[in-house]
C-alpha cells in the first residue's frame, strides 16, 4: 500500500497558520515551530502529510495563486533554505510535504509573461493565449471566474490575452510543448529537493479549445454570468488526459513514490463522475478531489449516495478521497451548525472522514472546531470578496488565523494580523483543547490513532449501507480477517438500526456518546437491533 492511500493529509494556509517574526503574516518558520503539534510527539494530532497553499514569490493579487517565480520562496514566508529546513524537520517527524502547483496561469509579473507581451514576435508569445480582436472586441465570449470578460486587451501589441481568473493571472498555453517542458522541469526541481507531491490547482482548465469556440449559455442558471455559461470549450478538453499521463510517469519515476491530487473545477452543485475521469485507469491523477461533501446537506442519504457514486465512478483501479472544508469553501462546522448539536455533528463528521475508504484531507483549525468568521468590508483582502460584496463575502472568512491560545493575539502573531484574529479564541483554541480530554481535538486525535492502529480503516474494502428510515449511514471496512463497523446517526433522536446479522459487534473502539455497551438503549426502544444515541458516531470491532 503506497503512503498516500493510508495518509491523513492536513492543509495549511501558510499566511494564517503561525507568524514567527511579528509581521502579522504566517510563514515557514512558524510552520516549523508548530510541527510537533501536527506529528512526531505523543501529544500531537498525528497527521501524515501537509499540503501547503502556495508559498512561491507572488505580487499577491490572489494571495499566492498568481506566481511570479516557480523555483523560489516569497520573502514574506522565508527563503529556499527555510523551506529545505521545513522539509528536513517534517520528514524527521514522518510528515510528508505536498506543494500547491498553480500552472493553469502565472502572475502577469512572471518573466515568461513579461517577455510574451513585449512583442507579437516574442519567442514566448505562444506561451500564453493571445488572439486578435474580433470585430473590435474580445475574440469570443469566454468569461473570467472572478467576474467580467476572460479577455484583456493589451494596447502595446493590439491583441487580447486570456485569463480564467483575474487579469493579473494570464493563462498559459498548454498546447505549446515548450510550456509543458518548462513546467515538468520545474516539477523535477522540487521533487529532486525532496517534495513528496503536488496539489494541482484547477487542473481541468489547463487546455482550451484550439478553435476558441464560443461557450453556449444555460437558460436561467446561477447568480453570476460565469455560472450561466456551459463551459464546454474553456475546460475539460480531451488533450488534458495525455498531459496527466506524462506527468504521472514523471512522478512514478521516483523510487520513493510521489503523488499528485487535482482540483477539478465544476459548476454548482457538481458531481463525482467528472473528477473520476481524471484518474484514468490508475495512470493519470493519483487522487482527484471529490468536493461533493462541501455541498451536501446534513443528511445521511446524501452522504451515502455521494460515497456510492464515487466508489462506482472510480472503479477498482483508483482510490477515493474526501474533504469537508478548505480555503475556498465555508468551514463545515458552520455549515452544519445547530445549537447544542453542533459539537456532536462535528464529531460525527470527523468520524466519517477518518473511517471511510479513501484519503481524508483536513483543513487547519477543523480539529478544534474553528467556525467561519465574518470579515468587515474595510478589512476584506480576497479579490472575490471585494468584487462581489455583499452578495458574496469572499474567502477570507475561511482563512482567519489559527487560534493557538486565548490571548489577545491568539498566539498567532505579536504584530497586527493580516486578517482579523479569531473572535472566539478565548473559548476555541489549541491550548485549552489539548488540556481537555472531551474536546474536539481529542476526538480527532483518537480517530486518527485508531485509523493507524487498524489496517481495515486504512486500506480495507468498504460495504456501505443506509438505514430504512434514511437517518443512519453505516458501513463495514474489512482487510483480511480484521473487520471494523462504523455507525453514524445523522438524527437528533435515538435511532434503531437493523444491521446484517453476520456483522459481529464485539468491542466498542469509539463512541462520540461515550457508550460502553452495544445494548444501552435497547430496553428503552424495545428492539433487538443496535440503537444509536442522538447524533452518535460509534465504531465497533469484530
Amino acid at each position: 500500500m503506497v503512503w498516500w492511500k493510508e495518509a491523513v493529509i492536513y492543509q495549511i494556509y501558510p499566511r494564517s497558520f503561525q507568524d514567527s517574526n511579528g509581521d502579522g503574516i504566517g510563514d515557514l518558520e512558524g510552520i516549523i515551530q508548530r510541527l510537533d503539534y501536527l506529528a512526531g510527539s505523543k501529544d500531537s494530532l498525528g497527521i501524515d502529510a501537509i499540503w501547503l497553499s502556495p508559498v512561491y514569490p507572488s505580487p499577491m493579487f490572489d494571495f499566492g495563486y498568481d506566481i511570479s517565480d516557480y523555483e523560489e520562496i516569497d520573502p514574506v514566508y522565508g527563503d529556499i533554505q527555510t523551506f529545505k529546513r521545513l522539509l528536513k524537520e517534517a520528514h524527521k517527524r514522518g510528515i510528508r510535504i505536498i506543494m500547491d502547483l498553480v500552472v493553469n496561469h502565472t502572475s502577469h509579473l512572471h518573466p515568461w509573461f513579461i517577455e510574451s507581451r513585449s512583442s507579437v514576435n516574442s519567442p514566448k508569445r505562444d506561451w500564453y493565449i493571445w488572439k486578435e480582436p474580433n470585430h473590435g472586441g474580445p475574440p469570443n465570449n469566454w468569461l473570467g471566474a472572478f467576474g467580467g470578460s476572460g479577455w484583456e486587451y493589451d494596447k502595446r501589441t493590439g491583441e487580447y490575452y486570456f485569463h480564467s481568473f483575474l487579469k493579473e493571472q494570464p493563462d498559459l498555453n498548454w498546447r505549446n510543448p515548450d510550456v509543458e517542458d518548462a513546467i515538468f522541469k520545474m516539477m523535477k526541481y522540487w521533487l529532486d529537493m525532496g517534495v513528496d507531491g503536488f496539489r494541482l490547482d484547477v487542473v481541468n482548465l489547463y487546455v482550451k479549445d484550439e478553435f476558441l469556440r464560443n461557450n453556449a449559455s444555460y437558460f436561467m442558471k446561477g447568480p453570476r454570468p460565469y455560472d450561466k455559461q456551459v463551459h464546454a470549450y474553456d475546460r475539460d478538453r480531451p488533450e488534458m488526459h495525455g498531459i496527466l499521463r506524462r506527468m504521472r510517469k514523471l512522478l512514478d519515476s521516483y523510487s520513493e513514490k510521489r503523488m499528485f491530487v487535482g482540483e477539478i473545477m465544476q459548476d454548482f452543485p457538481g458531481n463525482v463522475l467528472l473528477p473520476a475521469t481524471y484518474c484514468g485507469r490508475d495512470d493519470e491523477l493519483h487522487l482527484a478531489f471529490n468536493f461533493m461533501f462541501l455541498f451536501s446537506p446534513w443528511k445521511a442519504e446524501r452522504f451515502f449516495q455521494i460515497v456510492k457514486d464515487f466508489e462506482s465512478a472510480l472503479g477498482e483501479d483508483n482510490w477515493p478521497n474526501y474533504t469537508l472544508s478548505n480555503h475556498d469553501f465555508p468551514r463545515h462546522i458552520t455549515r452544519y451548525e445547530k445549537g447544542a448539536d453542533t459539537k456532536a455533528r462535528a464529531e460525527l463528521a470527523a468520524c466519517m472522514m477518518l473511517t471511510l475508504r479513501g484519503t481524508p484531507f483536513l483543513y487547519y483549525g477543523e480539529e478544534i472546531g474553528m467556525k467561519r468568521q465574518k470579515v468587515a468590508y474595510n478589512k476584506i483582502q480576497d479579490p472575490v470578496g471585494k468584487r462581489y460584496w455583499p452578495f458574496h463575502p469572499g474567502r477570507d472568512p475561511e482563512r482567519i488565523p489559527m487560534p493557538w491560545n486565548g490571548s489577545d493575539t491568539t498566539g498567532f502573531t505579536t504584530g497586527k494580523s493580516w486578517l482579523p484574529l479569531y473572535e472566539d479564541a478565548n473559548s476555541v483554541n489549541v491550548e485549552s483543547q489539548k488540556e481537555n480530554p472531551n474536546s474536539l481535538f481529542f476526538t480527532y486525535k483518537k480517530l486518527i490513532q485508531l485509523r493507524k492502529d487498524r489496517k481495515s480503516l486504512r486500506k480495507g474494502k468498504l460495504k456501505v449501507l443506509l438505514s430504512t428510515n434514511k437517518q443512519v449511514l453505516y458501513y463495514r471496512r474489512r482487510e483480511g480477517k480484521e473487520e471494523t463497523y462504523v455507525f453514524l446517526n445523522f438524527s437528533s433522536k435515538p435511532i434503531s438500526v437493523s444491521y446484517p446479522r453476520k456483522w459481529v459487534l464485539n468491542e466498542i473502539l469509539f463512541s462520540s456518546a461515550n457508550r460502553t455497551s452495544s445494548f444501552e438503549l435497547e430496553k428503552e426502544l424495545d428492539t433487538g437491533d443496535l440503537v444509536l444515541f442522538p447524533n452518535e458516531a460509534v465504531i465497533f470491532a469484530k
